[in-house]
């Protein structure tokens, strides 16, 4: 059997082995998914101890590895290193391949919702820990102007509050929340006002647990469309599914399953 993990400390209670299981269960492949706690100073030994056994396809990446397990794999792809993370590592042969499925993911979930995304204008709320917020939003946008070009994109930072979402929401086509603001169990917070929200917007919440966050509710209320962390991890994971294996993922069965072990 071929094997597939989730490393991460602390790990948690992740779905991603229930929708991998699932999967490859449906197209009757010889693998398994194991998600596995891993702490930050046994990292390096579980890559070469672990990851590189020949039965051993690959590995999800999550918190707070994603960033320290590119000094210790072979080869990065281009697109993980222009996001500058890992959160898929690919093992071929014993070279380990590092790749990042989030960004797509959240594409193809964002593409399948409303079609075409060329000349959307898009509000992304979070870049990173709260006393470095702005910072980091102000170097990640000028990042993403040095590497897609004016003619493809026009990028800027500003302040997480209430004046500066006003503005940007005002003419706003997708809202996209990367931030755990009301993720379990703190369910009943927001990175919004609901007064901010309005029809012409459709709302993207990264969270995926609960599947309905607040601002999705709100949202809903408000006239908007909306679209659940459910849809981002599944998409991901579609796309980490498809490097290790070669086949597409059943992406309808993943989410099914995904939703039910959610209870939504």
């Amino acid at each position: 059997m071929k094997v597939c993990y989730l490393i991460g400390y602390p790990i948690g209670h992740s779905m991603s082995p229930t929708m991998h299981n699932a999967a490859f269960q449906e197209l009757g492949l010889n693998y398994g998914y194991e998600a596995v706690s891993v702490e930050p100073e046994g990292l390096t030994g579980f890559l070469n101890g672990v990851l590189r056994r020949p039965n051993v396809r690959g590995a999800n990446v999550t918190i707070p590895h994603k960033i320290a397990v590119m000094k210790d794999i072979d080869a990065v792809d281009p697109e993980a290193a222009a996001i500058g993370a890992v959160n898929t590592i690919v093992n071929d042969g014993g070279i380990l391949r590092g790749c990042n499925t989030d960004g797509r993911g959240a594409l193809e979930a964002l593409k399948e919702s409303i079609g075409e995304l060329n000349d959307k204008r898009v509000v992304l709320l979070g870049a990173g820990g709260a006393a470095r917020a702005v910072r980091r939003a102000v170097e990640l946008a000028a990042s993403l102007r040095e590497k897609m070009g004016r003619r493809h994109a026009e990028i800027s930072a500003a302040p997480f509050d209430e004046t500066h979402l006003r503005r940007g929401l005002k003419g706003a086509d997708i809202l996209i929340n990367a931030t755990p603001i009301g993720m379990h169990p703190d369910v009943g917070e927001t990175p919004v006002p609901r007064h901010l929200l309005h029809g012409r917007l459709v709302v993207f919440d990264l969270v995926y647990n609960p599947p309905r966050t607040r601002l999705l509710k709100e949202a809903e209320e408000e006239g908007a469309g909306t679209l659940s962390g459910v849809e981002m991890l599944v998409y991901q994971g579609a796309e980490a599914f498809l490097l290790w294996t070669g086949r597409r993922a059943p992406i309808g069965l993943m989410l099914r399953v995904v939703r039910r072990a959610l209870g939504g």
